[in-house]
C-alpha cells in the first residue's frame, strides 16, 4: 500500500468510535483496546464502564495502554455519540420492533464511506444482556455476526475484532466503495433527539399521541426517520412543520 493510500486508510479509521457501553469487567476494556490497535483503531469511548481505570485492563491491552490513556470516558451515550453521523449497534437478538440490519462486511463498508464526511459511532453494549431498547432506538443499522445457535456467546473483546477486522480490509479497499452525494450530510444524534423531543411534545399537543402508551409509536417513528437520515436542511425543515403545528393548535385552542 503506497504511503498516501495508509494514511488515507489510517484516517477514516481514526473517525470510527467503539463504544463500550456499561462494561462491567475491566479485563474487556483491555482486550478491545488491543483488537482495535491491532487493525488500526484509535478512537476508543467508554460509557459509564463498571470499574475504570483497572490494572488488569491495563494488563489485558498488552501494549495497546495507549489507546486506554486516550480513551474518552462519558456519564451518557448521548455524551459518546456526540458528533457521530452514523451509529451502527451489535446485538445478537431479535426484538419486537425490528431496525434495519446489515451483515458485519456490509456495515464495515458502510461505516468507511461515511468516514470521509463524519464520526460513525459502533455500540457494543453490556457482557450479559447487550444494548438495551433504548440504546437500539439511537441506532441506525443494527449489525449482527451470526453464530452457533446452540452457544452463541460471543465475548465484547472478540465481536470488536471481528468487526475491526472487516473495517480494516474494507479501508484497504475503500477506492471501490461508492461515495454519498456530495451535497448530503446526515446531522448528528443530538440534533436527531432535538428533532424527535420535538416531535414527541407535538403529537401531544394536537392529541395524537395517548400519552399512556407512547412508546410504540414513537419507536416507530424514530425507525423512520433514522432510515431517512435527514440533513440539517431538512432537519430545519421538520423542526419547522413541527413549530407551525403546534402554533396552529394553541391558536384553534385559544378561538
Amino acid at each position: 500500500m503506497a504511503a498516501a493510500e495508509a494514511a488515507e486508510v489510517a484516517q477514516r479509521l481514526a473517525r470510527i468510535r467503539v463504544v463500550l457501553i456499561n462494561t462491567t469487567h475491566p479485563g474487556n476494556i483491555g482486550a478491545t483496546a488491543r483488537a482495535m490497535k491491532v487493525m488500526g483503531l484509535s478512537s476508543l469511548h467508554l460509557v459509564t464502564p463498571k470499574i475504570y481505570p483497572h490494572a488488569e485492563a491495563t494488563a489485558r491491552a498488552s501494549g495497546a495502554d495507549d489507546l486506554l490513556q486516550r480513551a474518552q470516558l462519558h456519564e451518557s451515550l448521548e455524551s459518546a455519540l456526540a458528533g457521530c453521523g452514523l451509529v451502527l449497534g451489535t446485538s445478537a437478538r431479535l426484538r419486537t420492533l425490528p431496525l434495519p440490519l446489515l451483515d458485519a462486511r456490509r456495515a464495515a463498508g458502510q461505516a468507511l464511506v461515511e468516514s470521509a464526511q463524519h464520526e460513525v459511532a459502533l455500540l457494543f453494549g453490556r457482557e450479559r444482556y447487550g444494548l438495551t431498547n433504548e440504546e437500539m432506538q439511537r441506532c441506525h443499522f443494527l449489525v449482527n455476526i451470526p453464530s452457533n445457535p446452540e452457544y452463541s456467546s460471543l465475548n465484547i473483546a472478540q465481536a470488536v475484532q471481528i468487526m475491526a477486522y472487516e473495517l480494516r480490509i474494507a479501508a484497504q479497499g475503500f477506492a471501490d466503495i461508492e461515495l454519498a452525494p456530495p451535497d448530503w450530510q446526515p446531522v448528528d444524534d443530538v440534533q436527531m433527539e432535538r428533532l424527535f423531543e420535538h416531535l414527541e411534545q407535538t403529537l401531544l399537543d394536537i392529541r395524537f399521541l395517548n400519552p399512556r402508551q407512547p412508546k410504540r409509536l414513537l419507536a416507530r417513528l424514530r425507525r423512520l426517520f433514522n432510515r431517512a437520515r435527514p440533513d440539517q436542511n431538512e432537519i430545519n425543515i421538520l423542526r419547522g412543520i413541527l413549530k407551525a403545528t403546534q402554533d396552529a393548535a394553541r391558536h384553534s385552542e385559544e378561538t
